[in-house]
């Protein structure tokens, strides 16, 4: 400490100074002295003493120190002091353990200073403007101070840096720093920065963060990386989470098919490390986050393709059926395949085809259900294997109607353990918790499909020997009869409300037996303890649903008889009130917010989230079925039928729309026909031309032949001729004209000067007579070179005026060739008519020779088939010739004689 009292001016001898006076004789060194030196001391005494006199330093010395940030740029020694030192005013020492009650203190002081340093924003400003700076003094303290801050006062920081011109990008650079130190600080405060901030998270994304932060993870080793993959994933999730603009951007990059690597754990799973456990359950929440049921319903289906394609779900189910893996990122790992493959019809079929390394191989499906009802599995991967369960069921028809289909008789293997023989096993055993597990499970079977709740009716179940079968249905009744469990009878009356509603069949099979409407209207009009009040309101709503969905079959149980009972035995008043507990049940807003089940003990499992939204759709239909009277439902019957008239004629104007429709778009397709084919015959038209200028030029070769015969012919193969050279010689022309114009204008200028200058000498030769000398000479010499003048002038006139004659000439003859062109192109235009004629009589000609020659051979073959000897038409013709021969010889041989 002896420099501190250097620095100050003082010896430790005699009485020593307290802590406030040395900040304070300090800070009056740092203020005042002119020598960089001893600022620099005094910053690096304030600093030592930061951290034991906090409050003296802060309150005295920040604004000196933010004064040393501005004006001291040049010296990083003396930047670093001061960020330090801020660093410590700001942040509570974390190495020491305080009490809760001093640390409570400490953070409210770090929160008083940093509102103190961010009343100016510049001071934010001027610190991001500190982080260019690549000395390590300088930018590893500057990345802490600013992490600390953020810590203290997040939100007020954010917005400064957010309205910063680059302050994010300046940021972003710290990634790219190759000291590991202020790359992994860097990384800390970048996870400070983009906390509930979806601003701030978008230009991170944006400034191509995902992609360096999945080169990080790589190179510090995946899942096997240490806190600095944590770190990176952790920032991951913070951009990702409840930001659909950088999920969408993370898919569109192909980001989700570069972390597939990260789950290729091996075949060796011994070992997990604790930091290994903690990667891996951070990279699943990372594929939880693209694929959780909060996001919109494309982006989620995108996705969950996208994990299909590049393999990524099929490397989670090895994961899922290994050995060694430990139970919490077994049960993590179940949760994302539960939600990689909700929804999605090829993601479930895959999943319904995966099985497990076993001998004989299992249906992974099956072996999840095993764990599910197992009483001795932990209690969270119960849970997790009933939402990959559920999961797998959610809108996926064929799958609900397989697991139904190993409860029939027809399927039942005796040999193999089915996913429904698990599920009937964990209704009926003695665990309250694998009651409701399979309750629910199998309420997800039926969920919104009327096939399977008609084929459930349909399983018997053998309860002893000696006694027949009873059925599924009655068998569940009899359960709740028997006086089980809360949650036994929670998860059965879920069941059965599910199985029964909207479907009319169900609820008469519900009816049929006698027992059931008696237990429900006993359990509903007693009077029983707090936790048998849900209880009561599931079996007010069973009974409502009987009301609701029945088709009147049976005649004891009608709505109006069941209705009846209710006012007789229950109340309807009293009805209302019991059905209303189910939603005022502290656990069942609780499930209604989430798909999947979270729960922290057993005994709060007692709602499922799809039953919640069926409570939400039944609870007031129920209630106006139950309170409406006999009048008031003729009443809505005949309301309804109106509305059934009303719907009728809406139908028939909807169905002539359609056909009007249809008939639009017939129209409409005609018109796009048509358009192309008037297309069409436009290019037609276009080849047409060109083929017309294409024999016109022909035309003009033919005549150019044709002129070497005659002289008629000759003249006009000479005018055409010119014709061909046409275009030069007017060219030629024009700019001869032009040049004789532009000669002309000249020379009317010339004489326009000359004219003046003639003026001008007579008027000279007036007022001087002749007497001087010298001015007769210069009249002379300008009377002579006027005359040249004069004669030159008359020589460029007359050559204007043989140019003008050649140029009337030239126009005579360009006339004449004019006239001769159209008389080419009418005689070419009738020339083309000839050769048209003269081809359409060739191929008359060519039709009748083929036509002739068809009936001759027609004939021929008419004469061969009577038996007539025909001979080749090249055998006739030598015959002929030679007949000829004779013939001429004899003539010869006459005239001889």
């Amino acid at each position: 400490m002896n420099y501190i009292w250097e620095v100050v001016g003082r010896h430790p001898t005699g009485q020593q100074p307290t802590g406030a006076e040395t900040i304070q004789k300090l800070c009056d060194r740092v203020a005042s002295s002119t020598l960089l030196e001893d600022r620099r001391d005094a910053v690096r005494a304030l600093k030592s003493l930061s951290k034991k006199y906090r409050m003296e330093v802060g309150t005295m010395a920040m604004d000196h120190l933010v004064r040393i940030l501005q004006t001291d740029r040049a010296d990083t020694e003396i930047l670093g002091y001061a960020l330090d030192t801020l660093y410590n005013i700001v942040c509570s020492d974390e190495e020491e353990e305080p009490e809760e009650n001093q640390q409570k203190q400490e953070e409210d002081l770090g929160v008083q200073f940093t509102d103190k340093f961010i009343q100016e924003p510049d001071n934010i400003t001027l610190l991001l403007t500190l982080l260019e700076e690549f000395d390590f003094h300088v930018r590893w303290p500057g990345v802490k101070l600013l992490t600390a801050l953020l810590k203290s006062q997040c939100a007020p920081v954010q917005g400064i840096i957010l309205v910063s011109p680059m302050g994010v990008s300046r940021l972003m650079d710290l990634l790219a720093d190759s000291r590991e130190v202020i790359r992994n600080d860097g990384l800390l405060l970048l996870q400070q920065l983009t906390k509930g901030n979806t601003a701030i998270q978008k230009i991170v994304a944006f400034e191509n963060a995902f992609e360096r932060l999945l080169e990080i993870i790589t190179e510090e080793g995946s899942s096997d990386g240490g806190i600095v993959v944590e770190d990176c994933l952790l920032l991951l999730l913070n951009l990702l989470k409840n930001n659909s603009s950088n999920q969408n951007f993370f898919k569109e990059g192909s980001y989700i098919q570069k972390m597939k690597p990260w789950f290729e754990v091996g075949d060796d799973n011994s070992g997990w490390s604790a930091q290994k456990v903690t990667n891996l359950h951070l990279m699943l929440q990372l594929v939880r986050v693209m694929v959780s049921p909060v996001n919109s319903p494309g982006a989620t289906t995108s996705c969950q393709k996208a994990m299909f394609q590049c393999g990524l779900l099929q490397q989670l189910c090895t994961i899922l059926m290994a050995t060694g893996v430990p139970a919490d990122i077994l049960t993590e790992t179940i949760n994302t395949v539960s939600e990689v493959i909700r929804g999605s019809e090829v993601n479930q079929d895959y999943f319904a085809s995966v099985n497990a390394p076993s001998n004989p191989p299992r249906p992974a499906i099956v072996v999840l259900l095993m764990s599910m009802v197992n009483e001795r599995q932990p209690f969270v991967l119960r849970c997790a294997v009933l939402y990959c369960f559920q999961c797998f069921l959610y809108k996926n028809h064929k799958g609900q109607g397989e697991i139904v289909a190993t409860l029939l008789p027809s399927t039942i293997d005796a040999n193999s353990i089915s996913a429904g023989q698990l599920l009937c096993g964990g209704l009926f055993s003695a665990d309250s918790l694998s009651n409701w597990c399979a309750a629910v499970a199998l309420a997800h079977a039926l969920q919104d499909n009327l096939t399977q709740k008609e084929q459930l009716l349909r399983v018997q179940l053998a309860t002893s020997l000696g006694k027949p079968p009873v059925s599924l249905l009655q068998q569940c009744t009899n359960i709740l009869s028997q006086g089980s469990r809360v949650q036994t009878k929670v998860g059965l009356l879920m069941l059965l409300c599910t199985w029964i509603s909207n479907c009319p069949i169900a609820v008469m099979h519900f009816l049929h037996n006698q027992d059931n409407v008696p237990f429900l209207t006993g359990q509903i009009s007693e009077n029983l303890g707090e936790d048998e009040r849900l209880v009561q309101g599931l079996c007010a709503l069973l009974l409502g649903i009987c009301i609701y969905y029945n088709d009147n079959s049976l005649e004891n149980y009608t709505k109006e008889k069941l209705k009846q009972l209710i006012e007789k035995r229950i109340g309807k008043e009293n009805f209302v009130e019991k059905l209303g507990f189910i939603t005022k049940h502290e656990l069942y807003s609780r499930a209604a917010q989430k798909p999947q089940p979270a729960f922290s003990t057993p005994e709060h499992m007692l709602f499922d989230h799809e039953f919640t939204k069926l409570v939400k759709e039944l609870e007031g239909m129920i209630t106006k079925a139950v309170l409406r009277s006999s009048e008031e439902e003729k009443k809505e019957e005949e309301v309804k039928k109106t509305l059934e008239q009303h719907d009728s004629i809406v139908t028939q104007y909807k169905e002539l729309i359609r056909e009007q429709d249809s008939q639009i778009n017939e129209l409409k397709e005609q018109v796009t026909l048509q358009s192309s084919q008037n297309e069409k015959l436009q290019n037609t038209i276009t080849q047409q031309f060109s083929q017309i200028q294409q024999h016109k030029d022909q035309y003009n070769i033919l005549k150019l032949k044709l002129g070497k015969d005659n002289q008629q012919t000759g003249n006009q193969a000479e005018a055409a001729h010119v014709n061909g050279l046409q275009p030069e010689e007017l060219s030629q022309l024009r700019e001869q004209l032009e040049e004789l114009q532009r000669q002309n204008q000249l020379l009317q200028t010339q004489l326009t000067e000359k004219d003046s200058l003639i003026t001008m000498l007579s008027f000279f030769q007036a007022a001087i007579p002749g007497e001087d000398g010298v001015y007769t000479e210069k009249i002379a010499e300008l009377e002579s070179r006027l005359s040249a003048q004069t004669a030159e002038t008359q020589k460029l006139k007359g050559e204007v005026k043989t140019l003008l004659e050649s140029k009337e000439l030239m126009e005579k003859e360009l006339a004449s060739a004019t006239s001769t062109a159209a008389i080419m192109q009418a005689e070419k235009s009738k020339l083309q008519q000839e050769v048209q004629e003269s081809k359409k009589e060739q191929d008359d000609l060519l039709m009748l020779l083929a036509d002739q020659d068809q009936k001759i051979l027609s004939l021929k073959q008419r004469l061969k088939d009577l038996g007539e000897t025909i001979e080749d038409e090249d055998d006739l013709d030598s015959r002929d010739q030679f007949d000829d021969n004779d013939d001429e010889e004899e003539e010869e041989e006459e005239c001889d004689e």
